[in-house]
């Protein structure tokens, strides 16, 4: 007596088979496109928390200046064989949350031929990352010095008056924030200096729409 089952016992397996096939080439897909999303993926979900004491660019403005007061701290950083005289032009600051303050770092090319350089910046304590937000600065543009010429550098930041409210960081009192300057981004990437560094993105003042 014939299987009349045989044929649909074949097309059933012809159909798991398909399944199978069709499943294993969205898990390789996913996996490649995951791989090559991996680096956006984690810088993004750096500037948006703060993660890794990456600096937050722009965001929320604060509703207005608190009466609590941190002390700014700045700290300068230059590749070694990138012959400039890199340096904060000032002392520790006392900020108000809330409040835009202006700073400067002084750059001189010490060389007798013209030498461009490009800066990463960093806060400390890492927690503090998303409650320090960069109005404007110089970092990730390319800065071209003459010989033996010297220039002042501006920083504009300002704290995020929430960084009294959150538990883990309401006691911090003293924020640094590091500036490293590099030939190029390339050598910036070698030394891991991206991995924790936001983008250099220009934001309006705070309270602009």
């Amino acid at each position: 007596m014939p299987d009349t089952q045989a044929p649909d016992r074949a097309e059933a397996l012809r159909r798991r088979n398909r399944r199978t096939g069709i499943g294993v080439g969205a898990f390789v897909c996913g996996m490649v496109g995951l791989a090559f999303a991996s680096v956006p993926l984690y810088d993004m979900f750096c500037r948006v928390t703060g993660y890794n004491g990456t600096v937050q660019v722009g965001g929320p403005a604060a509703p207005g200046a608190g009466e609590r007061l941190v002390t700014v701290r700045f700290n300068a950083n230059v590749q070694p064989d990138l012959p400039w005289r890199f340096l904060p032009g000032q002392g520790p600051q006392r900020v108000r949350v809330g409040e835009e303050t202006m700073a400067f770092y002084q750059a001189e090319n010490r060389s007798t031929a013209p030498v461009t350089g490009v800066a990463t910046y960093n806060v400390t304590p890492e927690v503090v990352g998303k409650y320090f937000h960069k109005v404007h600065c110089f970092c990730f543009d390319q800065q071209t010095l003459e010989a033996g010429q010297k220039v002042d550098m501006p920083l504009s930041f300002w704290v995020d008056p929430r960084i009294g409210d959150d538990p883990n960081t309401r006691d911090i009192r003293t924020i640094t924030i590091s500036y490293s300057f590099f030939r190029s981004l390339d050598d910036a990437q070698r030394n891991g200096a991206l991995a924790n560094a936001g983008p250099h993105v220009g934001a309006a003042p705070r309270g602009t729409p």
